[in-house]
């Protein structure tokens, strides 16, 4: 039994301590927006938040997360406001969608440690692979989710009007049991 936090919701998974964690997120806990790419941790695609850094999900055992902290981009805000969020819907950086996940998650852990990031700290910190060519606008994206995180600026967006019980309902996987 393997147990660890995952989006503020202590978790048991009774799978392989080598099960990767990829697969305890989207088979067992179906948290879905944590996306399947290379299986090799250089893609990106699958990247969480764990105790603070950018993690890709498809290279870390669930065993190695033992008692620490995971988030998902299910756990980042459950009605997508998120300044990051808020700032890929405003300068309309998403194309296709399948790498953003692990683009806004590897961009909210950057922000949490380097609020206001230069381009080379962006570079250095967002290696995803895009194959839609996103780059242009990202930067610009990170950099303004930096300061409206700081309440420098506001995005001139509506905010996103989804419904919580809409967005991220609760998973049964990771309600918790009693005892």
């Amino acid at each position: 039994m393997t147990k660890f936090t995952v989006n503020n919701q202590p978790v048991e998974y009774l799978l392989d301590p080598e099960t990767p964690l990829l697969w305890a997120l989207r088979d067992a806990s179906n948290l879905t927006g944590t996306k399947y790419g290379c299986g090799t941790g250089e893609c990106g695609a699958c990247i969480v938040d764990i105790d603070g850094a950018a993690v890709p999900s498809c290279s870390v055992s669930i065993a190695a997360c033992e008692g620490r902290f995971v988030t998902t981009i299910e756990g980042l805000s459950r009605d997508r406001s998120h300044p990051v969020q808020q700032a890929f819907a405003a300068l309309n950086v998403t194309q296709c969608g399948y790498c953003i996940p692990g683009i806004v998650m590897a961009a909210a852990v950057l922000l949490k440690r380097t609020p206001a990031p230069t381009d080379a700290d962006i570079d250095a910190a967002i290696t995803n692979i895009c194959r839609c060519g996103i780059y242009p606008r990202l930067r610009e994206a990170i950099r303004r989710a930096g300061r409206v995180a700081q309440g420098e600026t506001l995005l001139g967006a509506p905010p996103p009007g989804i419904d919580p019980a809409g967005a991220a309902r609760a998973v049964p996987a990771l309600t918790p049991r009693p005892g």
